[in-house]
């Protein structure tokens, strides 16, 4: 059994970034966090913190062993009423690298452990104060790089996906009980629940369930990225439109050929939509063993795009290369793909089939010229609109997508049951299958592996 799990270990962990600061908060969850408090913070009147008011924060001093640590404030929460739903204190002292360190070992000497990525916001999860889908959220928070993507994450740690869920999963268990009555009393005739009634409830949820999935595509954009390369011969701009859209200089830009031997990735939000950028080296017949090994790199990482943008140079007719480039880019069926005809300030001189494109644009990447209408064309293709995520239930990650999947063909498998004659009873083990898939998407019923998996990807100290 994982104690540590059901929180009879007491942990302990600096909750702020790491570095110098204001302040610096060490956080202490479990059974014996008072206890700890007891020993390593002496109040300001003599009043042990075990004792002073919950919620309430005190001023006083931090000491081990009779050394005076530092001074700083004090809150005690008592269990169930605080983060983790366990007792728990949080020690504010300085934000000094050293100071704040030797507060925690001096927590850890007084009996707490060192508590593991995300473990606080795990505790909360198996303590019942959060759903998964709002622990995740927390680190959807801590990690949105716009405004959407904070929207988002906010949402679903206000419990907007839960109740949903929620309620699609009584109605599917309200249906499963009335299909055991059948299945225990088939001779008695006491359900009250048809076929058609019943394919009529498979078929409501089914079509909420598909519309709650459709959300993933807007939010995957905000939320998770979309894996951008930028790709091209060389000389042709890449890097020079890297920096621009990045508004740094993050490649080197020069008019010798081979320059990029490697790719550099970054990410750049397009008023909401996160781009996770991707500058590759120069598609082109190369004698140097490294600009082959980075062209060959950027053959690879052009499979794994969601967008292609490929960069051409208006002023210069297209040649066998660029021909290639575009034969290469239009086998790709699923990723966007954007054409920029680059130094159109010099010459329009290109021409080639771009038709499989879903946007040609002419643009001169050393200057904003033409990236206006770039990045509408990003939003007109992943843009998430005018959804308000404050009221929408949305699917945040791929996790919770694919359980929702699931859930969908369980419900479509047994609306054929019920169509191909089958009873009540043999559609309910369709019905079964949905509910573990659902309850997957929101922690009901997901395994520790994968619990362990989600918290492994939060700071320590959360």
């Amino acid at each position: 059994m994982n104690t540590d799990i059901l929180g009879l270990d007491t942990v302990a962990a600096i909750s702020t970034p790491y570095g110098r600061g204001g302040i610096a908060v060490i956080r202490i969850s479990g059974e014996r966090a008072f206890d700890i408090a007891d020993k390593v913070f002496k109040v300001a009147g003599g009043v042990l913190p075990s004792s002073i008011d919950a919620n309430l924060m005190k001023y006083g001093h931090i000491c081990y062993n009779n050394e005076l640590i530092d001074s700083g404030m004090i809150v005690r929460f008592a269990a169930p009423h605080s983060y983790t739903g366990e007792d728990a204190v949080e020690i504010s002292c300085h934000g000094g690298v050293l100071v704040s360190k030797k507060v925690l070992q001096a927590v850890f000497e007084a009996g707490a452990l060192p508590a593991g990525p995300g473990e606080f916001t795990k505790r909360a999860f198996m303590n019942g104060k959060l759903s998964l889908s709002q622990a995740e959220a927390v680190i959807g928070i801590i990690d949105a790089e716009s405004t959407k993507a904070l929207r988002l994450a906010l949402s679903h740690a206000s419990g907007t996906l839960t109740k949903k869920i929620n309620a699609l999963y009584d109605e599917l268990a309200d249906l499963l009980a009335r299909s055991y009555v059948y299945s225990d009393y088939p001779d008695e005739d006491l359900s009250d629940l048809t076929v058609d009634e019943m394919k009529r409830g498979l078929n409501r949820v089914l079509e909420e369930l598909e519309a709650l999935y459709a959300t993933y595509e807007n939010a995957r954009s905000v939320n998770e990225g979309i894996y951008t390369v930028i790709t091209g011969k060389p000389n042709t701009g890449k890097s020079s439109l890297f920096n621009l859209l990045l508004g740094k200089n993050r490649a080197i830009v020069s008019d010798i050929e081979g320059t990029t031997r490697d790719f550099i990735e970054d990410n750049v939000s397009i008023n909401g939509v996160l781009l996770k950028l991707c500058d590759t080296a120069g598609i082109r017949k190369s004698q140097d063993r490294l600009e082959n090994a980075g062209i060959e790199r950027s053959l690879e990482l052009l499979d794994r795009a969601e967008l292609v943008i490929a960069v051409f140079d208006s002023s210069c007719a297209a040649d066998e290369r660029d021909i290639a480039i575009i034969e290469q880019i239009s086998k790709k069926k699923r990723c966007r793909k954007i054409a920029l005809l680059n130094k159109s300030d010099l010459g329009d001189a290109f021409s080639a089939d771009l038709s499989s494109f879903d946007f040609v644009i002419k643009t001169d990447a050393v200057t904003p010229f033409g990236i206006n209408e770039l990045e509408r064309a990003v939003l007109s293709m992943f843009d998430a609109g005018d959804i308000d995520f404050s009221e929408q239930a949305t699917i945040a990650n791929a996790r919770q997508a694919a359980s929702i999947r699931a859930s969908c063909n369980a419900l479509i498998h047994g609306i054929r049951t019920l169509e191909d004659g089958y009873t009540q009873d043999i559609a309910g083990l369709d019905i079964e299958e949905a509910l573990a898939r659902l309850g997957e998407s929101d922690g009901r019923q997901v395994s520790e592996d994968i619990v362990d998996r989600i918290f492994h990807n939060f700071c320590v100290g959360k």
